[in-house]
């Protein structure tokens, strides 16, 4: 059975009224962890799913149209396949780090970090090597430390392949080719990468002054390097492979909604998990909790934003037109609401001024091509920024919290903000925007 995904409907365009369903999502995102954690923890699964409830509601007894419905649930299916998978297999491989923490290592570290991220997606490589650069660096790390880990391989490193983040993924999901991104970012991606390390070695360097030799060769004596889990990395080829399978059976579905890439990636997790030994397991603290929650709030994001794209891509809500423009715009909101939506919302936006739909594929791949600087500053706007604040991006809060844990002190969410975004990270994606995307 073949998914329409470029199925089009005649049904009249939703009112304005209908955009407050996603609106009070994203912000419910945003703000709940801050001021409402207790209730947030217990029932965000029930806000996210009432939302997205009510558009269902609205489609289906007001429009009488369930395209936009069927739409949105095989995207999210096959979305929730690639970050599930990659949580779970990333989770099966356990790192313990050699030797002395040296600024250029803890470099390095960084640099394979944000290459990893492209493939095993920032998430997976967050999860993965977060535990180790706190290990590695337990006898004097800083809050710049995490805030640094999260610039780079939490946000901005992933920005070279679909499966880098999620923004890109559900680019890819709508049309935008898998090696595009690639081809047309790698530049801005080297740019940031080059001024975060540089500016990261500095800082670390005149940390890794103040600790005493002999404190240093102590702390450092009984690491070794040991790696386990590393079966997974078969089951991570699996996923890579399910990426690239033949159009015509990518396009081949169950039910209309389970496409064969996203079952074979659902199997490539399980099998991982019930190969992959308890201790490794518990040596990475692996639990269910975060796949479980970005489940349950892109359940209710996917049907919120259908209104919210189609009134988007109409052309009547947004008024933008230059790159720099969708640049920080883009950006803006990637670095307090989820950075997904605000990419998919800013490429509809776009695309409607164009008179395209983001629903077709033909449209978001002629798009690509003729508009290619505006996909780039939306592009490079959500991932990049994603790294604003500990809500930009769905790693972020979970790094901060592995940290906590391991009772590193991570700056507070007002901190991160006033020692590390606005002063360094800003300005460096100010630069890279000017020289790049202007």
């Amino acid at each position: 059975m073949l998914f329409l995904a470029n199925a089009t409907t005649h049904a009249a365009l939703p009112p304005m009224g209908m955009m407050a369903p996603f609106a009070l999502l994203l912000l419910c995102i945003a703000l709940m962890p801050l001021f409402a954690a207790h209730f947030w923890e217990h029932h965000y699964p029930k806000v996210a799913v009432a939302l997205g409830l009510v558009t269902a509601g609205y489609y289906v007894f007001v429009q009488k149209d369930w395209h936009p419905l069927h739409h949105a649930a095989h995207e999210y299916v096959s979305f929730m396949a690639l970050v599930g998978s990659l949580f779970v297999i990333s989770g099966g491989i356990n790192i313990r780090v050699k030797g002395e923490a040296t600024p250029m290592v803890n470099t390095i570290y960084l640099l394979i970090g944000a290459v990893l991220a492209n493939f095993i997606g920032t998430t997976g490589a967050s999860m993965l090597l977060i535990r180790p650069w706190i290990k590695m660096n337990k006898f004097r790390i800083t809050g710049f430390h995490i805030v640094f880990f999260i610039f780079i391989v939490s946000n901005v490193g992933g920005c070279l392949t679909p499966i880098g983040d999620p923004p890109l993924f559900l680019g890819f999901l709508r049309g935008v080719s898998f090696w595009w991104v690639l081809q047309h970012c790698w530049q801005a991606w080297a740019l940031a990468v080059t001024i975060l390390l540089v500016v990261f070695f500095i800082f670390d360097t005149r940390n890794f002054a103040r600790v005493p030799k002999e404190v240093r060769e102590m702390e450092t004596a009984h690491e070794d390097w040991f790696f386990r889990g590393l079966l997974n990395l078969v089951w991570l080829g699996v996923v890579l492979a399910a990426v690239f399978l033949p159009k015509s059976i990518q396009e081949t579905t169950v039910l209309g909604v389970f496409s064969v890439p996203s079952l074979v990636m659902f199997a490539a997790a399980v099998a991982s998990y019930y190969t992959t030994k308890p201790e490794v397991h518990e040596s990475n603290d692996f639990n269910f909790g975060p796949v479980k929650e970005v489940g349950y709030l892109f359940v209710g994001i996917f049907l919120t934003m259908i209104p919210a794209l189609q009134i988007l891509q109409s052309g009547e809500a947004v008024h933008i037109t230059s790159p720099m423009q969708y640049y920080f715009s883009t950006g803006a909101l990637s670095a307090f609401l989820d950075n997904a939506p605000t990419y998919l919302s800013f490429l509809a936006a776009s695309m409607g001024q164009e008179h395209l739909s983001v629903d077709s594929h033909a449209d978001v791949m002629k798009f690509a091509v003729e508009n290619a600087p505006h996909l780039i500053a939306i592009s490079l706007g959500a991932v990049f920024f994603g790294a604003g604040s500990y809500i930009g991006n769905g790693p972020n809060f979970m790094v901060k919290a592995i940290a906590d844990k391991s009772k590193v002190h991570a700056p507070s969410f007002l901190a991160y903000m006033a020692r590390f975004s606005i002063p360094i990270l800003l300005p460096i994606l100010v630069v890279v925007g000017w020289i790049m995307v202007k």
